[in-house]
C-alpha cells in the first residue's frame, strides 16, 4: 500500500491547546510513516486547501513539533470560512479534489467547532459524490464547550481555569477596596449561546460569600429587577458584588443585549459590550461605583495557566483522529467519554459527524440554580475535573517560551488562482 499524504487544518477561534491537537496529529502520523506520507497543513484553515497554500510540516524538527504541545494560538493560521453545500457551490468541492489529487492527499483532518464539523462532514461525502478516495475526521475544539456527544471540548478546560482564576483574584482585589471605592465588578466572558464559560467563573466560589456573587447565562433571559435585587443584597451582606456575564446574554425579549449589528463570516452576530452595559445598570439604578473587564482573547490565549486535563485531552483527540483514519473510519469525531467524576476518568470514543454537525449543546437547566444566578453542585461536579492540574510551558527571561514554526510552503502544482 502506498503511503498517501494527509491534510490538517485549524478552523474558527483558536485556543490555548489547539496546537496540542496538531502535535498529536503530526507525531502520530510520523510514527506511521509507512502508511501516511507527509502531513500538509492548510495555511489559514480550509482556505489553504482551496488556494493550494499548503505548509510542509515534514520540514519542521521533532523538537519544534513537540513544542506545539505547550504553544497557544493556531500554529498554521485559522479562518472563519464555511463551505456552502455541494448543490450551492460545486466549484469549491471540485477545487478541493483538484488540490488533494495534485498532492496525493488521502486523509483530511479538520480541527474546529460545530461549523468545522459541518465542513468536515461535507468533505467526507466527496469520496462517493465525486469519486475521490478520501477519509475525513473531525478533531473537536471550541472554548464554548458546545459540541454534542463529547463530555467536553478541548480548549474549554483551559478557558474555564483562566476565568475562574481571574474571578477569584479580582474578587480579592475588589473586596479589599469596597469600603471606600468599587462595589461592583463585572467580568464579561465568551459564550454566544451557551453559558459554559460563565458557569466556570462560578468555580471560584467555594464558600458562602465568595465571588462571583452573580452569574448571567445566555440560557436565562436577563431580569433587570431580579438582578438589581441580587446585587443590592450582595453589597449589603458582603460589602461588594462580583458578576460573571456571557457575551451572549439575552434580554427579556429574547434578543442579544450586546449585538453590534454586524456579522462574522459564519453569519453569527458580532457581540461585545455586555460587561460595561451590566455594570452601568448597577451604577445608574443603585449608585454603586463599578469596574468591568472583558476577558476576550486573553481567556483563550492563556497557555501559561492551561489545565493539564485539557492539554492531555487535546493531544489525545489529535492522536485518535489519525488512528481512526488508519483504521478506515470516515466522517467521525474523536469524543471524550467520561467514566467517572471522582476520580475523573475518561476515554476516547467516536461520534458520527451526522450527529455532531450544526448541533449546539447548551447548559442543562439542572446546572443552573433555581434563581438563575449561579451554578448547582451538579454543575460543579461536571466542571471541576476539567480545570484540574497544571501544565506550565517552559519559561525564559521570565516569560513563557513558545515555538514559531517555519511554515515552509509546498510548491504549487496547479496553474492559476482560485477565487474564494
Amino acid at each position: 500500500m502506498n503511503a498517501r499524504n494527509a491534510f490538517y487544518a485549524q478552523s474558527g477561534g483558536v485556543t490555548a491547546v489547539i496546537n496540542a491537537s496538531a502535535c498529536g496529529v503530526i507525531q502520530t502520523a510520523r510514527a506511521h510513516s509507512d502508511r501516511i506520507g507527509k502531513v500538509y497543513a492548510g495555511r489559514n484553515g480550509i482556505i489553504g486547501a482551496l488556494t493550494e497554500d499548503l505548509i510542509d510540516t515534514s520540514l519542521e524538527s521533532d523538537a519544534d513539533i513537540a513544542a506545539l504541545r505547550h504553544t497557544p494560538s493556531g500554529a498554521f493560521g485559522s479562518c472563519r470560512y464555511k463551505l456552502k453545500s455541494l448543490e450551492q457551490d460545486r466549484r469549491q468541492y471540485e477545487r478541493l479534489i483538484e488540490v488533494f489529487r495534485a498532492h496525493d492527499i488521502g486523509y483530511f483532518f479538520y480541527n474546529g467547532g460545530g461549523d468545522s464539523a459541518d465542513t468536515c462532514l461535507k468533505v467526507s461525502q466527496l469520496s462517493n459524490t465525486l469519486g475521490y478516495p478520501l477519509q475525513a475526521v473531525h478533531i473537536p475544539k471550541t472554548v464554548d464547550n458546545d459540541l454534542p456527544l463529547t463530555d467536553c471540548c478541548p480548549g474549554f478546560g483551559s478557558v474555564a481555569k483562566y476565568v475562574a482564576t481571574s474571578m477569584r483574584e479580582a474578587g480579592y482585589d475588589v473586596a479589599s477596596m469596597a469600603k471606600t471605592s468599587t462595589k461592583v465588578f463585572v467580568l464579561e466572558v465568551m459564550g454566544r449561546h451557551a453559558g459554559w464559560i460563565t458557569a466556570a467563573c462560578g468555580l471560584a466560589a467555594e464558600a458562602e460569600g465568595d465571588p462571583p456573587h452573580v452569574l448571567l447565562f445566555p440560557e436565562i433571559p436577563f431580569d433587570k429587577a431580579a438582578f438589581l435585587a441580587r446585587v443590592s443584597e450582595s453589597v449589603s451582606r458582603w460589602g461588594y458584588c462580583t458578576v460573571g456575564v456571557s457575551e451572549g446574554l439575552l434580554g427579556p425579549d429574547g434578543k442579544l443585549m450586546a449585538e453590534a449589528g454586524t456579522r462574522d463570516a459564519f453569519g453569527h452576530a458580532q457581540l461585545g459590550g455586555i460587561g460595561p452595559l451590566i455594570a452601568r445598570i448597577a451604577q445608574e439604578e443603585l449608585g454603586y461605583k463599578y469596574h468591568w473587564a472583558v476577558a476576550d482573547y486573553l481567556q483563550r490565549a492563556a497557555r501559561h495557566i492551561a489545565s493539564r486535563t485539557d492539554v492531555e485531552q487535546a493531544y489525545a483527540v489529535g492522536k485518535a483522529a489519525v488512528e481512526f483514519a488508519l483504521a478506515g473510519r470516515n466522517a467521525v469525531m474523536p469524543a471524550i467519554v467520561r467514566k467517572s467524576d471522582q476520580p475523573y476518568a475518561w476515554v476516547i470514543g467516536a461520534a458520527d459527524l451526522n450527529d455532531v454537525a450544526n448541533v449546539e449543546r447548551k447548559m442543562p437547566r439542572e446546572f443552573i440554580t433555581p434563581d438563575g444566578f449561579h451554578i448547582t453542585d451538579a454543575c460543579r461536579r461536571y466542571l471541576a475535573p476539567l480545570i484540574a492540574g497544571e501544565d506550565f510551558p517552559p519559561f525564559r527571561n521570565g516569560l513563557p517560551e513558545y515555538v514559531r514554526l517555519k511554515n515552509n510552503a509546498v510548491p504549487k502544482k496547479l496553474a492559476g488562482e482560485f477565487k474564494l
